[in-house]
């Protein structure tokens, strides 16, 4: 059995594992208890009552949060002729085509987010084997399939976060650093909530979200009281 440190024992000994916290409530127990030697992700986890493997139970969007992420995101953008320009002067990480998607193919992958102009899928298609299970494949449905690719690459990179649901109906996504205060990191995460709430699909039949944990990157979790969430 792996031994357990004196600072995990420390952090778990401030919660109540049978309390549901208000999410004020758990924002600041995560952020005390976030006292690792780096800046520790805040992270939200979600399980909700639907299965995506019926189309129209399929959770899926983008939230711009309002705090930011606090990493950088090295951005990778599809392009060619002026929208190549635009993304470069955009602030674009690599901008290509053809040789993008060699270099993707060789296994080259240093970036964190790719975009696309709707032009520019036909080549970008032949990547799924590799994007796909990434999650960085390019889809119009959270905004990196588009010709606005300055709009797409400032969202990226100031703060945009991606969500899917898993098989088993979990999302989770980083909101933000430990090192942000308790103000911005609750406005990040009821702003994740929210986003998640409100796109709850058609297919989804009784209680849409079953429970919310609320942790850092080496802290425990801390469980959100699912009404205090809904009502924002």
């Amino acid at each position: 059995m792996a031994k357990v440190g004196k600072r995990t024992k420390a952090a778990a000994a401030n919660i109540d594992r049978k309390t549901r916290y208000s999410v004020e409530d758990a924002v600041a127990l995560v952020k005390k208890n976030a006292t690792a030697k780096f800046d520790e992700t805040i992270e939200v986890a979600m399980n909700l009552g639907i299965d995506p493997r019926h189309a129209d139970q399929m959770v899926r969007g983008v939230v711009p949060l309002p705090n930011g992420t606090g990493r950088s995101v090295r951005v990778a953008v599809f392009a060619k002729d002026a929208k190549a320009d635009e993304a470069k002067k955009a602030g674009a990480d690599i901008v290509g085509a053809e040789d993008l998607m060699e270099q993707i193919q060789r296994g080259e992958i240093n970036f964190d987010k790719v975009i696309a102009t709707p032009d520019m899928m036909p080549l970008v298609g032949r990547l799924g084997k590799i994007l796909g299970p990434r999650g960085m494949m390019p889809n119009p449905k959270v905004g990196t399939v588009t010709p606005n690719v300055a709009k797409a690459i400032e969202d990226s990179k100031g703060g945009a976060v991606e969500f899917r649901a898993e098989k088993a109906g979990v999302i989770h996504a980083g909101v933000g650093k430990a090192s942000f205060d308790e103000k911005a990191l609750l406005e990040n995460v009821r702003a994740f909530l929210n986003a998640v709430i409100k796109s709850k699909p058609s297919g989804a039949k009784g209680t849409f979200v079953k429970k919310i944990a609320l942790s850092s990157t080496m802290g425990p979790g801390v469980i959100i009281d699912v009404a205090s969430a809904s009502s924002q």
